[in-house]
Protein backbone atom coordinates (compact mmCIF):
# COMPACT_ATOMS: atom_id res chain seq x y z
CA UNK A 1 0.00 0.00 0.00
CA UNK A 2 1.31 3.09 -1.36
CA UNK A 3 0.57 6.01 2.15
CA UNK A 4 0.42 9.75 0.55
CA UNK A 5 1.50 12.41 2.76
CA UNK A 6 1.38 16.40 2.26
CA UNK A 7 4.88 17.78 2.59
CA UNK A 8 4.21 21.91 1.73
CA UNK A 9 0.87 23.01 0.50
CA UNK A 10 0.66 26.59 0.38
CA UNK A 11 -2.21 28.56 -1.46
CA UNK A 12 -0.17 31.48 -1.66
CA UNK A 13 2.69 29.82 -3.96
CA UNK A 14 2.94 27.50 -7.13
CA UNK A 15 5.35 24.87 -5.27
CA UNK A 16 7.01 21.80 -7.73
CA UNK A 17 10.15 20.41 -8.82
CA UNK A 18 11.23 18.74 -5.47
CA UNK A 19 14.14 16.52 -4.67
CA UNK A 20 14.95 14.41 -1.27
CA UNK A 21 18.06 13.68 0.36
CA UNK A 22 18.95 10.60 3.66
CA UNK A 23 20.79 12.10 5.80
CA UNK A 24 23.78 10.28 8.04
CA UNK A 25 21.24 11.21 11.10
CA UNK A 26 18.32 9.71 9.68
CA UNK A 27 16.81 12.83 8.80
CA UNK A 28 15.04 13.57 5.13
CA UNK A 29 15.30 17.01 3.98
CA UNK A 30 13.92 17.67 0.44
CA UNK A 31 14.50 20.77 -1.34
CA UNK A 32 11.66 22.28 -3.56
CA UNK A 33 10.95 25.63 -5.79
CA UNK A 34 8.31 28.13 -4.86
CA UNK A 35 7.06 30.82 -7.66
CA UNK A 36 4.21 32.07 -8.45
CA UNK A 37 3.32 29.90 -11.51
CA UNK A 38 4.41 26.92 -13.76
CA UNK A 39 4.19 29.41 -16.57
CA UNK A 40 5.09 32.68 -14.35
CA UNK A 41 8.54 33.33 -12.78
CA UNK A 42 8.86 36.81 -11.90
CA UNK A 43 9.21 35.57 -8.45
CA UNK A 44 10.76 32.49 -7.46
CA UNK A 45 12.52 31.31 -4.29
CA UNK A 46 14.30 28.06 -3.20
CA UNK A 47 13.07 26.13 -0.29
CA UNK A 48 14.09 23.00 2.62
CA UNK A 49 11.51 21.08 4.71
CA UNK A 50 12.73 18.40 7.22
CA UNK A 51 11.50 15.29 8.36
CA UNK A 52 12.74 13.52 11.35
CA UNK A 53 10.00 10.98 11.10
CA UNK A 54 10.44 9.45 7.82
CA UNK A 55 8.40 11.78 6.37
CA UNK A 56 5.74 11.67 7.98
CA UNK A 57 5.48 15.35 9.31
CA UNK A 58 7.73 18.13 8.00
CA UNK A 59 9.02 21.03 9.31
CA UNK A 60 7.64 24.25 7.74
CA UNK A 61 9.64 25.33 4.92
CA UNK A 62 12.48 27.60 5.08
CA UNK A 63 14.30 29.31 2.52
CA UNK A 64 17.47 28.18 0.86
CA UNK A 65 17.98 31.44 -1.53
CA UNK A 66 16.44 35.22 -1.54
CA UNK A 67 13.47 35.64 -3.35
CA UNK A 68 14.14 36.87 -7.09
CA UNK A 69 11.20 39.40 -8.00
CA UNK A 70 12.69 42.46 -9.35
CA UNK A 71 16.00 40.59 -10.02
CA UNK A 72 17.61 39.46 -13.35
CA UNK A 73 17.51 35.69 -12.76
CA UNK A 74 15.19 33.31 -11.18
CA UNK A 75 15.82 29.80 -9.75
CA UNK A 76 14.46 26.98 -11.48
CA UNK A 77 15.14 23.57 -10.68
CA UNK A 78 17.10 22.23 -7.38
CA UNK A 79 18.50 18.99 -6.77
CA UNK A 80 20.09 17.43 -3.21
CA UNK A 81 22.69 15.14 -2.71
CA UNK A 82 25.15 13.57 0.15
CA UNK A 83 28.84 13.47 -0.51
CA UNK A 84 31.03 10.50 0.53
CA UNK A 85 32.24 13.41 3.72
CA UNK A 86 28.73 13.92 5.04
CA UNK A 87 27.89 17.08 3.31
CA UNK A 88 25.02 17.64 1.90
CA UNK A 89 24.74 19.77 -1.52
CA UNK A 90 21.90 21.45 -3.39
CA UNK A 91 22.48 22.40 -7.03
CA UNK A 92 20.23 24.72 -8.99
CA UNK A 93 19.94 26.43 -12.13
CA UNK A 94 19.54 30.32 -12.00
CA UNK A 95 18.05 31.32 -15.45
CA UNK A 96 18.02 35.10 -16.92
CA UNK A 97 14.60 36.76 -16.60
CA UNK A 98 15.09 38.21 -20.34
CA UNK A 99 13.71 35.38 -22.19
CA UNK A 100 13.76 32.47 -19.49
CA UNK A 101 14.73 28.62 -21.15
CA UNK A 102 14.79 30.33 -24.63
CA UNK A 103 18.43 31.09 -23.34
CA UNK A 104 19.18 28.23 -21.83
CA UNK A 105 22.75 28.32 -22.70
CA UNK A 106 23.49 31.19 -20.45
CA UNK A 107 21.77 29.76 -17.24
CA UNK A 108 24.16 29.22 -14.46
CA UNK A 109 24.21 26.56 -12.06
CA UNK A 110 25.53 27.21 -8.74
CA UNK A 111 26.41 24.83 -5.23
CA UNK A 112 25.07 25.38 -1.82
CA UNK A 113 26.71 23.22 0.97
CA UNK A 114 25.61 22.15 4.73
CA UNK A 115 27.93 20.73 6.55
CA UNK A 116 25.39 20.06 9.53
CA UNK A 117 22.66 17.76 7.88
CA UNK A 118 20.57 20.54 6.54
CA UNK A 119 20.46 23.06 8.97
CA UNK A 120 22.54 26.08 7.61
CA UNK A 121 24.37 26.51 3.96
CA UNK A 122 27.04 28.04 2.92
CA UNK A 123 26.92 29.74 -1.32
CA UNK A 124 26.20 30.10 -3.75
CA UNK A 125 29.43 28.31 -5.19
CA UNK A 126 29.63 29.68 -9.29
CA UNK A 127 30.11 26.38 -11.46
CA UNK A 128 31.08 26.89 -15.48
CA UNK A 129 28.12 24.34 -16.19
CA UNK A 130 25.25 26.43 -18.02
CA UNK A 131 21.91 25.07 -18.59
CA UNK A 132 18.66 24.26 -17.11
CA UNK A 133 17.42 21.30 -14.79
CA UNK A 134 20.59 19.84 -13.52
CA UNK A 135 20.67 16.17 -12.04
CA UNK A 136 22.09 15.82 -8.80
CA UNK A 137 25.70 16.50 -8.26
CA UNK A 138 27.29 12.82 -7.83
CA UNK A 139 30.46 11.81 -6.82
CA UNK A 140 31.60 8.50 -8.30
CA UNK A 141 33.71 5.70 -6.33
CA UNK A 142 36.95 7.64 -7.90
CA UNK A 143 35.88 11.03 -6.08
CA UNK A 144 35.05 12.93 -9.51
CA UNK A 145 32.34 14.83 -8.98
CA UNK A 146 29.74 15.81 -12.37
CA UNK A 147 27.43 18.30 -12.79
CA UNK A 148 25.02 18.08 -15.85
CA UNK A 149 22.21 20.33 -17.26
CA UNK A 150 21.00 20.84 -20.86
CA UNK A 151 20.50 23.38 -23.72
CA UNK A 152 19.94 24.37 -27.38
CA UNK A 153 22.28 22.94 -29.99
CA UNK A 154 21.28 24.22 -33.31
CA UNK A 155 16.88 24.00 -32.45
CA UNK A 156 17.42 21.02 -30.57
CA UNK A 157 17.99 19.83 -26.85
CA UNK A 158 21.11 18.35 -25.91
CA UNK A 159 22.46 17.82 -22.87
CA UNK A 160 26.51 18.31 -21.58
CA UNK A 161 28.32 17.56 -18.50
CA UNK A 162 31.43 19.00 -16.83
CA UNK A 163 33.44 16.85 -14.15
CA UNK A 164 36.07 17.92 -11.47
CA UNK A 165 38.91 15.90 -10.12
CA UNK A 166 39.92 18.20 -7.51
CA UNK A 167 36.59 18.31 -5.31
CA UNK A 168 35.02 21.32 -7.49
CA UNK A 169 37.90 23.30 -7.20
CA UNK A 170 38.38 23.17 -11.37
CA UNK A 171 36.08 21.80 -13.66
CA UNK A 172 36.39 19.97 -17.14
CA UNK A 173 35.45 21.33 -20.95
CA UNK A 174 31.89 20.37 -21.21
CA UNK A 175 31.51 17.21 -22.53
CA UNK A 176 28.32 16.02 -24.84
CA UNK A 177 26.32 13.17 -23.21
CA UNK A 178 23.07 13.10 -25.55
CA UNK A 179 22.70 15.29 -28.98
CA UNK A 180 20.90 13.65 -31.90
CA UNK A 181 19.93 16.12 -34.63
CA UNK A 182 16.06 14.33 -34.72
CA UNK A 183 15.71 14.53 -31.12
CA UNK A 184 15.23 16.76 -27.95
CA UNK A 185 17.38 15.27 -25.12
CA UNK A 186 17.38 16.83 -21.91
CA UNK A 187 16.61 16.51 -17.66
CA UNK A 188 19.17 13.23 -17.66
CA UNK A 189 19.55 11.21 -14.41
CA UNK A 190 22.98 9.34 -14.66
CA UNK A 191 23.62 6.45 -13.18
CA UNK A 192 27.22 5.11 -12.02
CA UNK A 193 27.28 1.25 -12.26
CA UNK A 194 30.89 0.87 -11.23
CA UNK A 195 34.62 0.19 -12.67
CA UNK A 196 34.02 3.38 -14.49
CA UNK A 197 30.49 2.98 -16.22
CA UNK A 198 27.96 5.44 -16.11
CA UNK A 199 24.21 5.01 -17.78
CA UNK A 200 22.35 8.70 -18.77
CA UNK A 201 18.80 8.53 -18.46
CA UNK A 202 17.04 11.29 -20.72
CA UNK A 203 13.49 12.97 -21.58
CA UNK A 204 12.76 13.26 -24.93
CA UNK A 205 10.76 16.42 -25.62
CA UNK A 206 9.20 16.24 -28.67
CA UNK A 207 6.17 16.10 -27.14
CA UNK A 208 5.22 13.13 -28.68
CA UNK A 209 5.41 10.23 -26.25
CA UNK A 210 8.63 8.96 -27.20
CA UNK A 211 10.57 6.08 -25.28
CA UNK A 212 13.17 7.16 -22.67
CA UNK A 213 16.47 7.10 -24.08
CA UNK A 214 19.87 6.47 -22.62
CA UNK A 215 23.47 6.58 -23.46
CA UNK A 216 26.25 4.32 -22.01
CA UNK A 217 29.77 5.56 -21.00
CA UNK A 218 33.00 3.23 -19.90
CA UNK A 219 35.34 6.18 -18.92
CA UNK A 220 33.69 7.80 -16.16
CA UNK A 221 31.82 9.93 -18.29
CA UNK A 222 34.43 11.51 -20.59
CA UNK A 223 32.89 9.87 -24.06
CA UNK A 224 29.28 8.55 -24.58
CA UNK A 225 27.87 6.10 -27.05
CA UNK A 226 24.71 6.24 -29.47
CA UNK A 227 21.39 7.26 -28.01
CA UNK A 228 19.58 4.09 -27.56
CA UNK A 229 15.45 3.39 -26.56
CA UNK A 230 14.80 2.62 -22.91
CA UNK A 231 10.85 0.59 -22.68
CA UNK A 232 9.48 3.54 -20.40
CA UNK A 233 7.26 5.26 -23.12
CA UNK A 234 6.37 9.16 -22.34
CA UNK A 235 9.31 9.26 -19.91
CA UNK A 236 9.69 12.87 -18.40
CA UNK A 237 12.34 13.50 -16.01
CA UNK A 238 13.56 10.19 -14.71
CA UNK A 239 15.46 9.72 -11.71
CA UNK A 240 17.51 6.47 -11.24
CA UNK A 241 18.92 4.48 -8.73
CA UNK A 242 20.36 1.30 -7.20
CA UNK A 243 17.60 -0.28 -4.73
CA UNK A 244 19.58 -2.30 -1.80
CA UNK A 245 18.51 -5.76 -3.63
CA UNK A 246 20.74 -4.58 -6.44
CA UNK A 247 17.78 -3.66 -8.84
CA UNK A 248 17.27 -0.20 -9.98
CA UNK A 249 14.29 1.74 -9.65
CA UNK A 250 12.98 4.84 -11.80
CA UNK A 251 10.51 7.36 -11.09
CA UNK A 252 8.82 9.71 -13.80
CA UNK A 253 5.93 11.80 -15.22
CA UNK A 254 4.59 9.83 -18.17
CA UNK A 255 3.35 11.89 -20.92
CA UNK A 256 2.21 10.54 -23.63
CA UNK A 257 1.80 13.47 -26.27
CA UNK A 258 -0.37 14.91 -28.35
CA UNK A 259 -1.97 18.94 -27.77
CA UNK A 260 -1.98 20.83 -24.91
CA UNK A 261 -0.14 21.70 -21.85
CA UNK A 262 -0.82 21.57 -18.27
CA UNK A 263 -4.18 19.66 -17.72
CA UNK A 264 -4.23 17.97 -21.38
CA UNK A 265 -1.05 15.60 -20.65
CA UNK A 266 0.36 15.36 -17.17
CA UNK A 267 -1.41 13.67 -15.37
CA UNK A 268 0.43 10.75 -14.09
CA UNK A 269 3.42 10.02 -12.10
CA UNK A 270 4.80 6.42 -12.40
CA UNK A 271 8.07 4.41 -11.24
CA UNK A 272 9.78 1.45 -12.94
CA UNK A 273 11.47 -1.38 -11.47
CA UNK A 274 14.56 -2.80 -13.89
CA UNK A 275 17.80 -4.57 -13.41
CA UNK A 276 21.49 -3.98 -14.34
CA UNK A 277 21.07 -6.15 -17.27
CA UNK A 278 18.34 -4.40 -18.93
CA UNK A 279 20.25 -0.74 -18.50
CA UNK A 280 23.42 -1.85 -20.15
CA UNK A 281 21.37 -3.71 -22.83
CA UNK A 282 22.20 -2.45 -26.65
CA UNK A 283 19.15 -2.79 -27.83
CA UNK A 284 15.30 -1.70 -26.99
CA UNK A 285 14.45 -5.47 -26.78
CA UNK A 286 16.90 -6.46 -24.63
CA UNK A 287 15.47 -4.58 -21.68
CA UNK A 288 12.58 -5.32 -19.55
CA UNK A 289 11.16 -2.72 -17.18
CA UNK A 290 7.68 -3.07 -14.83
CA UNK A 291 5.70 -0.07 -14.65
CA UNK A 292 3.92 1.03 -11.63
CA UNK A 293 1.64 3.96 -11.33
CA UNK A 294 2.42 6.19 -8.25
CA UNK A 295 -0.14 9.28 -8.22
CA UNK A 296 -2.69 10.76 -10.62
CA UNK A 297 -3.49 14.02 -10.67
CA UNK A 298 -7.50 14.68 -10.26
CA UNK A 299 -7.21 18.62 -11.30
CA UNK A 300 -8.53 20.12 -14.53
CA UNK A 301 -5.03 22.13 -14.61
CA UNK A 302 -3.01 18.75 -13.77
CA UNK A 303 0.86 19.08 -13.32
CA UNK A 304 3.07 16.84 -11.58
CA UNK A 305 5.91 14.10 -12.22
CA UNK A 306 9.43 16.02 -10.86
CA UNK A 307 10.33 13.72 -7.84
CA UNK A 308 13.28 12.12 -5.87
CA UNK A 309 13.77 9.32 -3.67
CA UNK A 310 15.63 7.69 -1.28
CA UNK A 311 15.96 4.39 0.44
CA UNK A 312 15.79 3.45 4.39
CA UNK A 313 18.22 0.37 5.72
CA UNK A 314 14.59 -1.51 6.19
CA UNK A 315 13.71 -0.94 2.76
CA UNK A 316 11.08 1.22 2.61
CA UNK A 317 11.16 3.77 -0.01
CA UNK A 318 10.14 7.18 0.16
CA UNK A 319 9.61 9.57 -2.85
CA UNK A 320 8.94 13.22 -3.15
CA UNK A 321 7.11 15.05 -6.36
CA UNK A 322 4.57 17.65 -7.08
CA UNK A 323 1.33 17.69 -7.83
CA UNK A 324 -1.66 20.28 -8.41
CA UNK A 325 -4.43 17.54 -7.64
CA UNK A 326 -6.60 19.02 -4.77
CA UNK A 327 -5.22 22.37 -4.69
CA UNK A 328 -6.68 22.79 -7.72
CA UNK A 329 -4.64 25.66 -9.57
CA UNK A 330 -1.42 25.37 -7.55
CA UNK A 331 1.29 22.94 -7.15
CA UNK A 332 2.23 21.31 -3.95
CA UNK A 333 4.88 18.79 -2.54
CA UNK A 334 3.70 14.99 -1.70
CA UNK A 335 5.60 12.07 -0.22
CA UNK A 336 4.85 8.94 -0.74
CA UNK A 337 6.28 5.86 1.38
CA UNK A 338 6.17 2.41 0.37
CA UNK A 339 7.95 -0.68 -0.07
CA UNK A 340 9.70 -2.57 -2.96
CA UNK A 341 6.98 -5.53 -2.29
CA UNK A 342 4.34 -2.95 -3.76
CA UNK A 343 5.88 -3.56 -7.52
CA UNK A 344 6.39 -7.29 -7.54
CA UNK A 345 5.32 -9.99 -4.56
Amino acid sequence: MIQKFSISNDPAMYEAWPDVVLTGSGKLVCVFSECTHHGNRDYTRIMLSDSGDRGRHWSPKRPLTEGTRGLPYYYNCARISRLRDGRLVVVVDRIPADGGESRAARAENVLYFSADDGESWSGPVGTPLCGIVPDKLLELENGRRIISAHHHVNGKLAQFLRYSDDGGESWSDPVTVGLDPALNLCEVSILPMGKGTLVAFLRENSAMGYDCKKTISHDNGETWGPVIDFPLPGCHRPVAGFLRDGRIFITYRFMQGGKGWLGAWTQNFFGALTDRESVLALRRDESTARIMPIDYDRSPLSDLGYSGWVQFPDGELYIVNYIVDDALDKGQIRGYALRPEEFAL
